[in-house]
C-alpha cells in the first residue's frame, strides 16, 4: 500500500478475467512461436515427399529452404495483418467481443494445418500459419487493451503483466508439448500444429462469463448502467465508486472524442512523445538480441558438451526461465515502478552482451568458458523478462487515453511484427557475417533504448491515465510553453515600465 493505506488485492473475478483473456490472447502467440521448431525435420520430409509424388522429381534444396522459410515466417505477416485489424475490431465489437470472434480464426487455422498432411497439400500449412498469425496479431492487440482497462490503477502494472505471463507460459507449453515423447514425433506433428484450437475453445467457454471492459462501455458506448454493473462485478459493490469516478473524469476530459485512427495519432501533437516512446520501446524489445540468444542457445549447449538429444530439455530451461521472470516482474512492477525495471533490464542485457562476446570468442581456450556462455544466456533471458519483455506492453496501455489507445496498439503491434519479420529474415545473415560479434550490435541497441527511457519516460505507477497524459504535456508542447513564458515576461516588463 502507499502511505500506510492498504490497497485491496484484486478480486477473484479480476484474476480469473485476466486468465480468461490470456488463454486465447498472448498464450496463443507464445505457443505458436515455439511449436514450429520441433517438427522442422518432419515438415521438410513431408515437403520432399509431397513434391516428388506430385511432380515425379526431387525437390531442389534451395526451393525446400524457401518453402520452409515461407511456412515459418508467413506467421509474422499474418500477425502484422492482425495488428492492423485488432484495434478496429476492439472499437466495433468491444474488447471482449473482438477476442471471442478471434477464436474462430484460430479454430479454422488449426483445422487447415491438421488436414495438410493427410491431404498432401503443403499449401494448407502456409494458409493455416498465416491465419494463426492473424489470430495472435489480434490477440496481442486486444488482450492488453482489455486488461489495462479493467485493472484498478494500483494493480494495473501487475495485472498487465498477465499478458507476458501467458506469453511465456505459451512458449514453455509449446516447448513441452513439442518434445519427441509427446507430439514432437514424426507421426504426431499434424496434431501438434493443430493443437492451437484448444486454447481457443477454452476462451470461447470461459470468457463469456465475464463483463465487457467498463471503460469501453461508458466512454465508447455511453452505457452507464452496464458500466456500473461491470465495475461492481470486477471490484465488488464497496470499491467500485472510485473506479467509476476515474472513468467519468476521463470521459469528461475526452469530451465525446471518437476513437482515433492510427494515422490521426501521427498528426496529433498531444501524443507525439508517447508515440515516439511506444515505437522506440517496441523496436527495442524485438531487436534487443533475445531472438539471437535463442538462435545461439543450442550451439552453446552443444559446446558445453551436452549431447544433442538432451538439448531440447535444456532449452526447456530457457522457457522456464522466461516464465519465472514474467511472474517476478508481475510481483515487482507496482512496487518498484516501470522505469527502474525497464532501465535496469536493458542495462543488464548490455552487460551480458559484453560477457557473451568475450566468452564466445574464447570458447576453446579454457574448459570452463562454455559454461560461462551458458550462464550468460540464462542471465540475458532473465534480464529481458524483468524489464523489456514485460513492461513494453504495459506502458503502451498507460501512455494513452481511451480514444487513442486502440490506435496506439495497432501502431505498436505493426512495428513489433515488422521488426520480428525483419530480424527473422536478416538474422541468419547478421550471424554469418559477424559471428559472435553480432552481440556488439545488440549491446549498442540496448544502451540506446535504456538512455532514451531514462531521459524521456516519467514513472507511471499509481497514476491515472489523465495524470500520465499531463506528465507528457511539457514534452509535447515544449516550444509552445516557452513561447507563452516569453510572452508573459514581455508583458511583465511592459507593465513595469509603465
Amino acid at each position: 500500500g502507499t502511505l500506510g493505506v492498504v490497497l485491496p488485492l484484486p478480486s477473484w473475478t479480476l484474476f480469473l478475467a485476466v486468465c480468461a483473456v490470456g488463454i486465447g490472447g498472448t498464450f496463443q502467440y507464445g505457443y505458436n512461436v515455439s511449436i514450429i521448431n520441433a517438427p522442422t525435420v518432419h515438415i521438410h520430409k513431408f515437403l520432399n515427399e509431397t513434391w516428388s509424388s506430385r511432380y515425379q522429381m526431387e525437390l531442389n534444396p534451395s526451393l525446400l529452404t524457401l518453402l520452409w522459410s515461407v511456412i515459418a515466417s508467413i506467421f509474422s505477416l499474418g500477425g502484422l495483418c492482425g495488428a492492423h485489424i485488432g484495434g478496429s475490431m476492439a472499437i466495433r465489437l468491444g474488447r471482449k467481443g473482438a477476442l471471442l470472434v478471434n477464436n474462430f480464426i484460430a479454430i479454422l487455422a488449426s483445422i487447415l494445418m491438421g488436414i495438410s498432411f493427410p491431404t498432401g497439400l503443403f499449401e494448407l500449412l502456409m494458409v493455416g500459419r498465416f491465419l494463426i498469425g492473424i489470430n495472435t496479431g489480434i490477440g496481442i492487440c486486444v488482450q492488453p487493451l482489455y486488461i489495462g482497462e479493467v485493472a484498478p490503477k494500483h494493480l494495473r502494472g501487475g495485472m498487465a503483466m498477465g499478458s507476458s505471463i501467458f506469453l511465456t507460459g505459451g512458449i514453455l507449453t509449446g516447448q513441452i508439448i513439442g518434445l519427441r515423447e509427446l507430439l514432437g514425433g514424426e507421426k504426431y506433428w499434424p496434431f501438434l500444429l493443430s493443437s492451437s484450437c484448444f486454447p481457443a475453445l477454452a476462451q470461447l467457454f470461459f470468457l463469456p462469463w465475464f463483463p465487457e471492459s467498463p471503460r469501453y462501455l461508458l466512454i465508447d458506448r455511453g452505457d452507464e448502467m452496464k458500466c456500473t454493473k461491470a465495475l461492481k462485478c470486477f471490484h465488488g459493490p464497496l470499491h467500485y465508486q472510485e473506479e467509476m469516478e476515474d472513468i467519468q473524469r476521463e470521459r469528461f476530459a475526452l469530451n465525446g472524442e471518437k476513437p482515433k485512427k492510427p494515422w490521426q495519432l501521427f498528426g496529433d501533437r498531444s501524443v507525439k512523445w508517447q508515440l515516439i516512446t511506444v515505437i522506440v520501446m517496441t523496436m527495442g524489445q524485438q531487436l534487443s538480441g533475445i531472438n539471437a540468444i535463442y538462435f545461439y542457445a543450442s550451439y552453446i549447449f552443444k559446446q558445453t558438451g551436452i549431447p544433442a538429444e538432451k538439448i531440447p530439455y535444456v532449452t526447456l530451461g530457457t522457457g522456464a526461465c522466461e516464465c519465472l521472470t514474467a511472474l517476478t516482474c508481475g510481483l515487482l512492477i507496482d512496487y518498484m515502478g516501470r522505469r527502474l525495471l525497464i532501465i535496469g533490464g536493458y542495462t543488464l542485457m548490455s552487460f551480458w552482451c559484453i560477457v557473451l562476446t568475450f566468452s564466445l570468442s574464447y570458447q576453446e581456450l579454457y574448459p570452463w568458458v562454455p559454461y560461462l556462455s551458458m550462464a550468460s544466456i540464462f542471465a540475458f533471458i532473465l534480464s529481458f523478462g524483468l524489464g523489456p519483455g514485460g513492461i513494453t506492453n504495459t506502458l503502451t496501455a498507460e501512455l494513452f487515453t481511451q480514444s487513442s489507445r486502440p490506435a496506439a496498439y495497432m501502431i505498436g503491434g505493426s512495428i513489433s511484427w515488422l521488426s520480428f519479420f525483419t530480424i527473422g529474415m536478416l538474422f541468419p545473415f547478421i550471424v554469418n557475417g559477424l559471428k559472435q560479434y553480432c552481440f556488439v550490435v545488440f549491446l549498442l541497441e540496448s544502451l540506446l533504448v535504456a538512455s532514451f527511457i531514462f531521459f524521456v519516460i516519467p514513472e507511471t505507477k499509481n497514476k491515472s491515465f489523465l495524470e500520465i497524459k499531463q506528465e507528457f504535456q511539457h514534452l509535447n508542447f515544449r516550444g509552445r510553453i516557452k513561447e507563452k513564458e516569453a510572452e508573459l515576461c514581455e508583458r511583465r516588463q511592459l507593465c513595469n515600465e509603465f
